[in-house]
């Protein structure tokens, strides 16, 4: 008897369609569809199907007859893989269009010479407490050229690495006596369906694997951000802020 009513509500349902204007159109083109991806889902029984060239251009013509409500409905053959796949393409290009260079760039300087890469961190490894500005004017001053300290300090960030002190506790030795009180934080971001930016801080206990809790935010963060994010995944289990 349900079964009965239902067909009775989609014949009214499509006699309503018929009689407004394109009406007639737009049910042949919606049963033209539908009787289409049929026959594509018949093809094999064993694996998903492949669409053929012929296949995509039916499937597009006809749902540009399709009222846009009914496409959700008709779209039998949309795998939810397909739908990841074209959501991941769709953030790949947002990152593309974002941050690749809009046209071929003039190559730029070649950097600091080699014997002046040695020179910063000779300077550096006997004065470990100069930093970046004193560097650059002893050279200036050694050696009678102009350098910038932002270059020193990109150097130092490069090729300089300082001796390992030797004296105090290891990093394992640390940990071991602060693992009942260690959680691991992690920061990531992700992107929503509608290819929004959101970025997830979540917060664990590392020997019991207990979570803690985590923290969202919207968009572009800062230092304040992360903080409120960290006290918004800690306050669930009544730890302290920061």
């Amino acid at each position: 008897m349900r079964e009965l009513l239902i067909l009775v509500l989609h014949l009214f349902v499509t006699i309503g369609k018929l009689l407004r204007p394109g009406g007639v159109r737009a049910v042949v083109a919606e049963s033209l569809l539908l009787k289409h991806q049929l026959v594509i889902m018949n093809r094999t029984r064993a694996r998903a199907p492949n669409l053929t060239s012929f296949d995509r251009i039916i499937l597009g013509l006809t749902t540009l007859l399709v009222n846009t409500g009914r496409i959700a409905k008709v779209a039998v053959v949309l795998k939810p893989a397909t739908l990841f796949r074209f959501h991941k393409a769709l953030i790949d290009r947002k990152y593309r269009r974002l941050f690749s260079a809009s046209g071929r760039r003039k190559p730029g300087p070649t950097g600091p010479s080699a014997d002046l890469i040695a020179a910063i961190i000779e300077t550096k490894r006997r004065n470990p407490r100069f930093g970046s500005v004193r560097i650059a004017q002893q050279l200036s001053l050694a050696f009678g050229i102009e350098i910038d300290k932002d270059v020193v300090r990109r150097v130092l960030a490069t090729h300089y690495r300082p001796n390992r002190g030797e004296g105090g506790p290891s990093w394992l030795t640390l940990i071991a006596h602060a693992r009942g009180s260690l959680w691991s934080v992690d920061l990531f971001r992700c992107e929503s369906i509608l290819l929004q930016s959101y970025w997830v801080l979540v917060v664990i206990e590392v020997v019991t694997r207990r979570f803690i809790g985590f923290g969202l935010e919207r968009g572009g963060i800062d230092g304040v951000s992360v903080c409120r994010m960290f006290n918004h995944a800690v306050a669930v289990s009544g730890s302290r802020s920061i």
